[in-house]
């Protein structure tokens, strides 16, 4: 039996390896992963601008503001946390000259004004980036501001008092708490998304694979042939290790091509105070310094478990489904519901700060399916503990025990059967009978 299992399982293995499908999927995969991380420098070598610079002119007819509006750039750029390049002239040109030599600078004209002390043009050839152009209209009011104070001798010190926003004192008196609020936002909005996305899109890619292949085997008559050399349970258990072992595979290949994006794109970096690695580094010191890396000690090790028992878990479902199916409708049927329950996991996993620890989303953190995406997530946000993830863990264990127990009983007696039943009607007559 180990024989065969092992020569079923290389065979198919090296089936989706070796095919063509495979190598041009992940060539196209690398280079579009490589691509995407590295869009600013392709944008660039076409003739786009990243280059986080803002040219701006500057026609002072007060000839009392252009200095005011330079230190107010730079404010406004420091607020927004901008990292970007202003560099600002000023200019006594008339204001149609320099409209004639534009081009990808930005004109900003002021005048003086009886009722609203200052007023000004800002005149671009092209439309301005909103970010930009959010920092030019906030210098803009400071400087309208600082300008106005100068004229109408109002006491600074007072005015400032009065337009000064009320200090705030905020006091956590959890630590713990306190730390996770200033990082959850980042870690959840951004990060945790991004690391569970390619496990969701994997879990999708497995299932598909599982049953196009059982499918195909039905369809083309092959499987009496298998069959009659080889037992159900050696088949079935050929094709579950082979995808699950390809899908590991995948995402492996998948890491390697973001590292190696992630690579290229700190070597192609002009200025070295702004590389990626830099980005990483500025992350990761964040994290270190709230306390947060340390929990990774015990939430990578829980998720992996979880998400390779969830292969498991989702291999088996649509294997032992699709034994009962002899047409594509059949096939497209025993999907829908796989398709939903995972994309019911990924939302939750994405909403799940929004459920603020209610006892119904910790519930559903336990069910087999939801788990391997609900429950890192909800340890990350410290809504459960290692003890609740534990259980998951142990549940969704049991479960893949329980369904290769019975649900090769099922492979067996749907495998052979091509009747044009429905596949759920065949499902509950098989499950009457054991």
């Amino acid at each position: 039996m180990n024989k065969k299992l092992l020569f079923l399982t290389k065979n198919s293995l090296n089936k989706k390896l070796k095919s063509k499908w495979f190598k041009i999927v992940n060539i196209l995969l690398c280079i579009l992963i490589i691509g995407i991380v590295n869009i600013d420098s392709i944008i660039n070598f076409f003739g786009g601008n990243f280059n986080n610079q803002l040219e701006i002119v500057v026609i002072d007819n007060t000839n009392e503001v252009s200095d005011i509006f330079k230190n107010n750039m730079i404010s406004s750029n420091k607020s927004l946390d901008e990292d970007l390049k202003i560099n600002i002239k000023t200019l006594k040109s008339s204001e149609k000259e320099v409209e004639k030599k534009l081009k990808d600078k930005v004109l900003v004209v002021f005048n003086s004004s009886k009722e609203e002390y200052l007023k000004a043009k800002v005149i671009s050839e092209d439309k301005i980036d909103v970010v930009n152009y959010q920092l030019i209209t906030n210098a803009l009011s400071a400087t309208k501001y600082n300008y106005g104070i100068l004229k109408s001798n109002i006491d600074t010190k007072e005015l400032q008092k009065i337009s000064t926003p009320i200090s705030i004192e905020r006091k956590i008196l959890d630590e713990s708490k306190a730390n996770e609020d200033d990082n959850m936002e980042l870690i959840m909005g951004t990060v945790f998304p991004t690391v569970i996305l390619p496990f969701f899109m994997l879990i999708i890619f497995l299932v598909q694979m599982i049953g196009a292949e059982i499918y195909e085997e039905k369809s083309t008559r092959s499987m009496e042939v298998i069959i009659s050399n080889v037992s159900p349970k050696t088949h079935f258990l050929s094709k579950i290790i082979a995808a699950n072992t390809f899908v590991i595979i995948q995402g492996l290949l998948f890491l390697i091509y973001i590292v190696l994006g992630l690579f290229l794109k700190n070597q192609l970096a002009v200025d070295t105070t702004s590389t990626i690695t830099q980005e990483i580094n500025n992350i990761w010191s964040m994290l270190v310094a709230n306390g947060f890396v340390d929990k990774l000690s015990y939430i990578i090790p829980c998720t992996v478990i979880l998400l390779i028992l969830s292969f498991f878990a989702y291999s088996l479902i649509a294997g032992i489904l699709a034994s009962m199916t002899v047409n594509m409708e059949d096939y497209q049927q025993i999907q829908t519901p796989i398709m939903l329950i995972l994309l019911v996991a990924y939302y939750l996993a994405i909403m799940a700060s929004m459920f603020n620890g209610s006892i119904f989303i910790r519930t559903l953190s336990y069910l087999p399916f939801i788990s391997c995406l609900l429950s890192p997530a909800l340890l990350v946000l410290g809504q459960v503990s290692i003890l609740d993830v534990s259980i998951s863990i142990i549940i969704l264990l049991l479960f893949n025990i329980i369904v290769m127990k019975n649900g090769l009983k099922v492979y067996k007696e749907g495998i052979l059967n091509y009747s044009n039943e429905k596949v759920w009607s065949k499902l509950k007559k098989i499950i009457k009978s054991k």
